[in-house]
């Protein structure tokens, strides 16, 4: 990925924008190129792979033998029933599902007849399920995961004494980004340490120059600045909670020169 070789600038125009995420159908992100007449160009920096049959039916692991599930996200989900369908297993109606947010919880119900009294949902952290746990704690939990785990998770499983299984079903891997070795782009922006890993994979000798570094949340930063990156951009901030009003603030500024 190009960049061109003046020093940086904390505030210089902004025209182009990269989003290190898929093209959504709708999104405030298409409001703020029209505002302010930017390019905004979507491209996810990492994707998911599934874990084949084959492969699953080394680890030995057999999801019928487990009567309680902690999805932490919808591909779990999707990868656990993808898994099931593939080994041609009955999933059970009696299975306990522990689900981190009301997203994953109302994602299950593509798979699943919905009954509350099967289905525990958090209000984002394992710890909010906690009362849940500690209620079927004779219970061995499965956890549908990538190849990254889930280690929040499987830290609070470990404290409390749980039983579990750890179940890789998929993968997250850096994505194909070589067709942008020759664009460059005024901001890029982050929402996870995955994202800087992928750029990084892909173009070793990035630097960053005058591209604008745009990072949401605290462990996004973390990544960046063991990067020895500028950040720009930060969100979420108590006077710009989601990233596009922080990109609006920078730009008002910046754009304005």
């Amino acid at each position: 990925m190009s960049v061109s070789n003046t020093e940086v600038e904390r505030l210089k125009k902004v025209k182009t924008i990269l989003i290190s995420q898929p093209k959504p159908e709708r999104s405030p992100y298409f409001n703020l190129g029209e505002k302010y007449n930017l390019t905004i160009d979507f491209r996810p920096f990492i994707h998911v792979e599934q874990v084949t049959e084959k492969e699953f039916r080394k680890t030995r692991i057999r999801p019928e033998e487990y009567g309680a599930v902690i999805f932490t996200s919808r591909n779990a989900i999707e990868n656990y029933f993808r898994m099931c369908e593939a080994m041609r297993i009955q999933v059970s109606s009696d299975i306990r599902y522990f689900c981190l947010s009301e997203a994953v919880a109302n994602y299950l119900q593509k798979f699943i007849v919905y009954r509350k009294r099967k289905v525990f949902v958090g209000k984002r952290k394992i710890e909010d399920l906690s009362n849940y746990l500690n209620k079927y704690k004779e219970e061995t939990f499965l956890l549908p995961c990538s190849n990254l785990g889930s280690k929040p998770v499987v830290q609070f499983l470990k404290e409390g004494d749980f039983k579990f299984q750890e179940a890789m079903m998929y993968r997250t891997v850096a994505s194909d980004l070589s067709d942008l070795a020759d664009i460059t782009y005024d901001v890029l922006v982050f929402f996870s340490p995955l994202g800087i890993k992928s750029l990084y994979e892909n173009f070793p000798d990035f630097k960053q120059n005058e591209t604008r570094i745009a990072v949401y949340g605290t462990s996004t930063r973390k990544a960046v600045e063991e990067r020895d990156l500028t950040i720009n951009i930060q969100a979420p901030a108590p006077e710009t909670p989601s990233m596009t009003m922080a990109l609006e603030r920078y730009i008002k500024q910046a754009n304005q020169k």
